[in-house]
């Protein structure tokens, strides 16, 4: 099988390469940068937002995983003009696995609302394909919203929920998925525990053995309105099994 990762410099991108070496199908990968350590796979460049390379990179593949992707940057040109563009050159393709996020309906932010657009363009492709919506990784939670206290504190819109979920996990699902049969839109892939962020500042606390603090306020707005409620979680979809507290101390190993 000839596999081909996008977006192979990223967080989800590197962990599926790391998972991938190894591997007896023949995996190639494209990106703007050329990856560091990237073994003996084959790296070919590409710009989403131009399209230069992309028709380079997909020849004689078999299977994508895209994970290309832009939340504050060209958006718009990279999540719909660009990712349109690209699916036009991918008749040949057997199977897309497209990550997407949970929630992306219902959450009022401009990217969620992009991936869910490009949800749409897949479906109405001809091209056969599975989208897996995951939660938010545990380390986007944390480096987002918990990364430094201040003052010995950790300031932090407490209510906000979580159902984070290991990366590595969930790289490893999408690999699963490249030796079956493409299956649409399938299971939500989520954490294995819903977790309010002042729940997790404290679990960083008490893991870190810290003197830290948590200051929860509340925020204003549809956007803090949507994750206080959940819409970012499914309850159905606990798939992975890594907690934050057990990724917090694998931290220090």
């Amino acid at each position: 099988m000839r596999i081909l990762v996008t977006g192979s410099t990223g967080q989800l991108g590197s962990a599926l390469l790391r998972q991938l070496k190894g591997s007896n199908d023949e995996v190639r990968i494209t990106s703007r940068r050329k990856p560091e350590g990237m073994g003996d796979f084959t790296w070919v460049y590409s710009d989403m937002l131009t399209g230069e390379g992309l028709e380079a990179a997909v020849k004689d593949v078999d299977v994508i995983i895209h994970t290309a992707t832009s939340p504050t940057k060209s958006s718009r040109d990279i999540e719909i003009t660009g990712f349109e563009n690209f699916l036009g050159k991918l008749h040949h393709i057997q199977h897309f696995i497209y990550p997407s996020i949970v929630g992306i309906e219902e959450i009022p932010f401009n990217y969620y609302r992009l991936k869910y657009e490009a949800e749409s363009l897949l479906k109405s492709s001809n091209i056969p394909y599975t989208i897996v919506r995951a939660t938010q990784f545990h380390g986007f939670v944390e480096n987002l919203l918990i990364s430094k206290p201040l003052f010995k504190r950790y300031i932090v819109p407490g209510k906000m929920k979580f159902q984070s979920v290991d990366v590595n996990e969930y790289a490893s699902h999408l690999i699963d998925l490249i030796h079956q049969i493409p299956q649409g839109r399938t299971e939500d892939f989520c954490g294995p525990e819903i977790l309010t962020l002042k729940e997790m500042a404290n679990l960083k606390i008490k893991v870190n053995d810290e003197d830290n603090r948590v200051l929860s306020i509340p925020l204003a707005g549809k956007l803090y309105r949507s994750f206080t409620e959940g819409k970012n979680t499914n309850s159905m979809g606990k798939m992975g099994k890594i907690k934050f507290e057990q990724y917090l101390k694998n931290k220090l190993e």
